[in-house]
């Protein structure tokens, strides 16, 4: 499973009643009916840990595991996948499959989910000299980064959510220039496009 070692295979089916029960109240009717309506299917498939490789624990890594989630159709409710995420009080990374096609989830103070893939197409290689440094890398690669050795992780990220809130906005000033009529308003909007492009290199830059 994703090229990870045969050593860390585990199979272990959860069922939606262990996510109830885990859950509580905040499980009400309506939102266990979202839940059924995208979730068919939930097995852990891998333990990544010292015991099953030869990798030591880093210091806020000391395991992850992989939760393979069947889904019932390709369009879903991200609230579900992120309501996984924190099931487990561990590090996961969820495969989702629908119909021979799979994605990656994870969370890290977000929901991050990489593109569809055909099955098989995703592997999570195991860099680094202990854990800490192994999940990085495997958050980098679900978050469409590239890990920059000494920088810290969580600064990135945030350095590409804004980059990523700046190319939306962007893209959206474009298209209403583009579309004015009026030169005073046309104007200003591409001061405001320069504004927003001068600051997207400073956060690249940066």
């Amino acid at each position: 499973m994703l090229g990870l070692p045969a050593s860390t295979e585990i199979h272990k089916l959860i069922t939606r009643k262990r996510v109830y029960e885990h859950f509580g109240a905040d499980m009400n009717a309506e939102r266990r009916k979202r839940f059924e309506a995208d979730i068919a299917r939930m097995v852990l498939t891998n333990e990544v840990s010292p015991v099953s490789i030869n990798l030591p624990a880093g210091e806020q890594v000391q395991s992850f595991f992989v939760l393979q989630v069947t889904l019932k159709g390709k369009e879903f409710d991200a609230q579900n996948i992120a309501l996984l995420a924190r099931l487990f009080g561990q590090r996961l990374v969820m495969m989702l499959e629908y119909e021979g096609r799979q994605r990656l989830a994870l969370w890290q103070g977000r929901l991050y989910l990489t593109e569809w893939a055909d099955a098989g197409a995703w592997t999570l290689p195991l860099i680094g000299l202990n854990l800490d440094q192994a999940w990085e890398h495997i958050v980098a690669q679900i978050a469409g980064i590239d890990r920059e050795p000494g920088r810290d992780l969580d600064e990135q990220l945030a350095q590409a959510a804004q980059r990523e809130k700046l190319q939306k906005e962007i893209a959206r000033l474009e298209k209403q220039a583009r579309a004015e009529r009026q030169p005073k308003k046309k104007f200003e909007l591409v001061n405001k496009l320069r504004r927003l492009q001068k600051l997207i290199l400073s956060v690249k830059e940066g």
